[in-house]
């Protein structure tokens, strides 16, 4: 694309005044007045073949390929003439909603030795995937008339992951809780564990650990210690559909489900289990194989990156159906979902007590404030009892969907949204202590 600079308009205006002159006061000759149109127009036509043009361009886009949600991290842009360079160059990079520019989102290369270079900053906002799609590229004649301006895709992708720093040392306090104290430990020892040694026995054990055959063959009290089972299946189910992206506080239940599914990750694959990914809407999204050991963790947030915002209405059927196909055995299948009304969840209860005869099911739902609130208000006017009956059929409603599930053999924990991420760690560990994987 070429098209005028700033100079060439000031020009053309400038040379409004002399032809209008020259009109005035010769006008049979007014013709004369168009003579600097014409020369500048034959200085474009010279300024917009002259010089580099497209064809010996080369540019590149460099990026980090992920960055946590608050965090910032550079781009840069490089450009290549095959030839004599331009006086100047101009950049300007597109991006999505994700990325917030830290100044301008472009600006002029400055030369380098392998040709010109820019380096623009980014903070990532928002969790998903954010993409850095075209590059504007323009530079002048060599008159300063014309532009050169080319349109370049780059498809350049940033994981933008959820930040889960600050709920590590959460889950890694909950884990040592866990199994620092011997007696806890042990009260729950027993229930399927494998047998591993024996060690004396220490005050605050549970009488059943002692082993009294070899107790009396030392002439002491000798404990049983086990091994705790491992390698688990657990996998991740995210709804990514309409209900589950209403913000709370300003995240969407999305983020915030997503945030406890790695934090419940972690727990897992540091405790010997092995953890999958899979999110859905009107159909499934993002599947993920499952993966082990703390090495995983990075795999699992860049996949939780692909899950993306949607405003179709959530398919259980299809969802679930697909899910139970893929598990070959049997596995703690953690769902993070919401619902309205006993309507709209009726196909989710069906493919559940399809899905609860082999696999353990754990729903998590984050408990619905804003109709609590509408319910206890005390009302004063008619509009508020109206809204508080309403808001207390839709609880009821929902109560009445938790108890289908219950009796479907599901487990279901319904958590205040700021502290969903521990709630599930410790409902999972509970699950593991009582053998229930």
């Amino acid at each position: 694309m070429i098209y005028p600079t700033g100079r060439c308009v000031w020009a053309a205006v400038i040379g409004v005044v002399p032809a209008f002159l020259v009109a005035l006061a010769l006008p049979s000759a007014w013709y004369l007045g168009l003579s600097w149109i014409c020369i500048l127009l034959g200085f474009l036509a010279v300024d917009a073949s002259a010089g580099p043009g497209r064809a010996s361009l080369t540019a590149g886009l460099q990026s980090i390929p992920q960055v946590g949600v608050g965090g910032q991290f550079p781009v840069f842009i490089s450009a290549y003439f095959a030839g004599k360079w331009p006086s100047r160059i101009e950049a300007r990079l597109a991006h999505d909603e994700r990325l917030v520019p830290l100044g301008e989102a472009g600006g002029a290369l400055y030369p380098t030795p392998n040709g010109g270079g820019l380096e623009l900053r980014f903070r990532a906002v928002r969790r998903g995937m954010a993409s850095l799609d075209r590059l504007w590229l323009r530079w002048p004649g060599p008159f300063g008339l014309t532009w050169k301006q080319v349109v370049l895709s780059m498809d350049n992708k940033v994981a933008v992951l959820p930040n889960v720093a600050s709920m590590r040392d959460d889950a890694i306090s909950l884990l040592r809780r866990d199994a620092l104290a011997d007696g806890k430990e042990q009260r729950r020892s027993g229930q399927g564990r494998e047998f591993e040694a024996l060690k004396d026995y220490q005050p605050g054990m549970g009488r059943r650990m002692i082993d009294w055959k070899r107790s009396a063959r030392h002439g002491r009290l000798v404990a049983r210690e086990f091994r705790v089972e491992q390698n688990n299946n657990i996998v991740l189910a995210i709804d990514s559909g309409r209900l589950m992206c209403e913000p709370i506080e300003g995240v969407a239940k999305l983020d915030r489900a997503v945030t406890a599914a790695l934090l419940t990750a972690f727990v897992a694959l540091k405790g010997g289990d092995m953890v999958g990914l899979f999110s859905f809407d009107a159909r499934p999204c993002v599947i993920g194989k499952a993966v082990r050991g703390s090495s995983g963790f990075s795999l699992l947030q860049k996949r939780a990156a692909e899950i993306d915002y949607s405003n179709e209405e959530t398919n259980f059927t299809l969802a679930l159906t697909t899910l139970s196909a893929q598990l070959d055995r049997r596995s703690l299948v953690i769902v993070f979902t919401d619902f309205v009304d006993a309507i709209s969840a009726e196909l989710m209860l069906r493919t559940v007590g399809r899905l609860t005869e082999r696999h353990l099911v754990l729903f998590m739902l984050m408990k619905d404030e804003e109709l609590e609130t509408l319910s206890d208000t005390e009302p004063v006017s008619g509009e508020d009892v109206a809204r508080s009956v309403i808001a207390g059929g839709l609880l009821r409603e929902r109560d009445v969907v938790i108890a289908k599930l219950r009796r479907l053999g599901a487990h279901v924990v319904e958590a205040d949204h700021r502290r969903l991420g521990p709630e599930l760690v410790q409902h999972y560990l509970d699950l593991k202590r009582e053998n229930l994987l």
